[in-house]
């Protein structure tokens, strides 16, 4: 990434999986952004894009109320690709026609293609695709031809001459064979666009934004432990040294010694100055008789802010708080791009106050987990650090179904330690995206010591995902399930009983909560 480059821009109609195309596009080391569909014409053209990408979206193009860009994005003699709905919308306002389809096509399918496809060039026919549509093209609209089809519909459509194609599948997630390759025909071949999205440009851009907007203020950083956080702050450190102070809370929903080792390693070897604040009973006193899992969130946020207002009156005037949020906690918290549907508040989207005293920063906003960890490395931040899973900043709260106590925490809480151990002992921990235990709201009739039981279950969650956004559940051996199982049984006390999800992301979510 030079200092002001050109992006690919991804206009979103609304569907879940416009962050993947952008992310796709990254990979291959081309600046991308994401803007809502709604975009006003002459701010877009301000943006000097390269070319334009239409996502897919939930809704129909001949509904009056469906999303819709404005029709002279059309006319700015850009390369185009339209994806799902991206392609009915552009081959319904250049003349084309779209309907409701007889056989909708939901997952796999079998895509032949055209030898003489730009899109498609160099790629298998048939090939699997991955569709999720309940309308279709029925008649391509002038100057275009037909490229690709499946067994129901039109697929692909190109026109040369416009630069302008688009598919009906979608090339952005795994599920699609070769689906980079798709993409990559686009940004590489048609567009011809050369890489210029690197980590070290990305840093001393953000540094630069960063003390022109701090100027002479000071900041807090709310650290997690994690990650994200750990970057945010070294970012904006490097950018205002030690006008930045930040605060790692104990809420007392930390995994087990997190507190103590995380703390040590943020001072000594990613050299932060850290202000380490002990507020368990505050966060507990406030979750009491607490099951649902919003509420949670919302007081959990509320809480953290509380702490750091407080933290920043202690230190003098203080204007900015520094979060460590990420692209996908932006998409699954608020609506803040298209049309997307919400899915969960994260504790640092949308259970953020109303009242709050703070600006933010947040460097790492348009960012995806894999992106952030290679900021950290140039950063130079240290593996341990770089490469920990994700954990939630609700932190156990969100991995007990139902109210959580001081007990009911001291049980996920030996079980999770159990499980990290494990999975470390087995040379896991990389290869999995998160694996952890989760403590569920159901007791059972178990016979220990020829007694009988009846006590709680803990759920083992391991999964392997390239971003969170999707996540695939791990398919652990059978001999490494059984020994966490045995000894979650044998040295949890309250446990009688562990079961392993097997849930993929959609339809579930990672967290159980």
């Amino acid at each position: 990434m030079n200092s002001s480059p050109r992006p690919i821009v991804v206009l979103d109609f609304g569907s879940q999986y416009t962050q993947l195309i952008a992310r796709r596009i990254r990979e291959m080391q081309v600046y991308s952004v994401i803007v809502p569909c709604t975009i006003a014409f002459d701010e877009l053209v301000k943006m000097s894009p390269q070319a334009l990408i239409l996502s897919g979206g939930p809704a129909s193009v001949y509904d009056p109320a469906s999303p819709a860009a404005d029709e002279r994005i059309l006319k700015l003699n850009l390369p185009v690709l339209g994806i799902c709905y991206g392609l009915q919308w552009m081959a319904y306002k250049l003349g084309g026609k779209v309907e409701p389809a007889r056989r909708r096509e939901y997952g796999f399918a079998m895509l032949e293609a055209d030898s003489a496809s730009e899109l498609l060039k160099n790629l298998p026919s048939p090939l699997r695709v991955w569709n999720s549509h309940g309308d279709h093209v029925a008649e391509v609209p002038p100057g275009f031809r037909v490229t690709g089809r499946t067994e129901n519909a039109i697929s692909v459509i190109e026109n040369a001459a416009a630069r302008m194609y688009a598919v009906e599948f979608h090339p952005e997630v795994r599920h699609t064979d070769r689906g980079d390759d798709i993409l990559r025909n686009f940004v590489k071949g048609i567009c011809g666009i050369q890489p210029n999205w690197f980590p070290r440009a990305f840093i001393e851009q953000s540094v630069e934004q960063i003390r022109e907007r701090t100027g002479q203020e000071r900041a807090l950083c709310a650290l997690s432990g994690g990650v994200d956080s750990a970057v945010a702050a070294t970012l904006v450190s490097r950018a205002i040294g030690d006008r930045l102070t930040c605060v790692f809370v104990n809420n007392g929903l930390l995994r087990k010694n997190e507190f103590e080792k995380v703390s040590a390693v943020l001072r000594e070897q990613a050299h932060l100055n850290v202000v380490a604040v002990e507020a368990g009973g505050r966060f507990l006193a406030r979750l009491v008789g607490i099951t649902d899992p919003e509420q949670k969130r919302k007081i959990i946020g509320e809480e953290f802010i509380r702490v750091f207002e407080e933290e920043a009156r202690r230190l003098g005037d203080v204007k900015f708080l520094v979060q460590g949020t990420l692209y996908p906690d932006v998409i699954e918290s608020v609506s803040v791009r298209g049309p997307a549907a919400t899915i969960k508040s994260h504790h640092n989207v949308g259970g953020l106050p109303a009242d709050l005293r703070f600006r933010l920063i947040e460097p790492l906003r348009e960012l995806f987990k894999d992106e952030v960890r290679e900021v950290g490395r140039e950063l130079g931040l240290p593996e341990e650090l770089v490469n920990r899973q994700p954990f939630p900043g609700p932190g156990l709260a969100v991995r007990i179904v139902g109210e959580v106590t001081e007990e009911r925490l001291r049980m996920v809480r030996e079980a999770d330690a159990i499980v990290q151990e494990e999975i470390l002992g087995a040379g896991l921990t990389q290869e999995l995206w998160q694996s952890f235990a989760v403590l569920l709201p159901i007791s059972s009739v178990g016979v220990m010591g020829d007694a009988r039981t009846y006590a709680a279950t803990i759920a083992i969650r391991a999964v392997r995902s390239e971003d969170g956004m999707t996540a695939d559940w791990a398919r652990l051996p059978g001999e490494l399930v059984a020994r966490i199982s045995t000894r979650v049984v044998n040295e949890v006390k309250g446990v009688n009983r562990v079961v392993l999800d097997v849930t993929s992301k959609p339809p579930a979510t990672i967290e159980w909560e």
